[in-house]
């Protein structure tokens, strides 16, 4: 997947603060890396489930190719914008007219790009989420947020990494795992 995260949902103080009272820490000198371990945690959540938890504002860059064109990231909340890419890294904002998107009801977005309006790769500008902020995700998905950041906290200084995510925190997650035929 190509995807960027343009503007990524940082780590809310309700996380952080969870994540601080399962390890039992009362004091903010470690809430730099704590923030970290609860950002690598939702990144290894997205991966499991095939969702993206936290709503952020993403792009995606895909190959020329005729017909519809699946976004590799789900839920897809809203498509915002395509542009064609030129060989030499330059942007063309394609039309509303130029290009058509559709999204259904399993979250995935696809577009469709005009046979005249770019016949090379194109960069989609969507929005995509389980849900818009920390607080109002299922409360599975962030206890298995909490539970693997905790856990990788713990074993920071162990011998050598164990498979991820520890079968307590896939048992949460499981029930929200998407997976896909190819």
């Amino acid at each position: 997947m190509n995807r960027v995260i343009l503007t990524p949902a940082a780590v809310p103080s309700p996380a952080l603060a969870e994540l601080k009272q399962w390890l039992g820490i009362t004091t903010a000198v470690d809430d730099a890396p704590l923030a970290a371990l609860i950002a690598a945690a939702t990144e290894t959540c997205e991966g499991f489930t095939g969702a993206l938890p936290v709503e952020a504002e993403c792009e995606e860059v895909l190959a020329p190719a005729s017909g519809w064109r699946r976004l590799a990231t789900r839920p897809v909340l809203a498509i915002i914008a395509v542009e064609a890419l030129a060989g030499d890294g330059s942007r063309t904002p394609l039309p509303p007219g130029a290009w058509d998107s559709d999204l259904d009801a399993e979250g995935g977005g696809h577009v469709r790009i005009a046979p005249t309006a770019a016949a090379g790769r194109v960069a989609v500008r969507f929005t995509a989420g389980l849900a818009p902020a920390w607080d109002a995700l299922p409360m599975a998905l962030r206890h298995g947020i909490v539970r693997l950041a905790a856990h990788q906290h713990r074993e920071r200084e162990g011998a050598g990494a164990a498979p991820l995510p520890p079968a307590s925190v896939a048992a949460l997650w499981r029930p929200w795992r998407r997976m896909r035929l190819a």
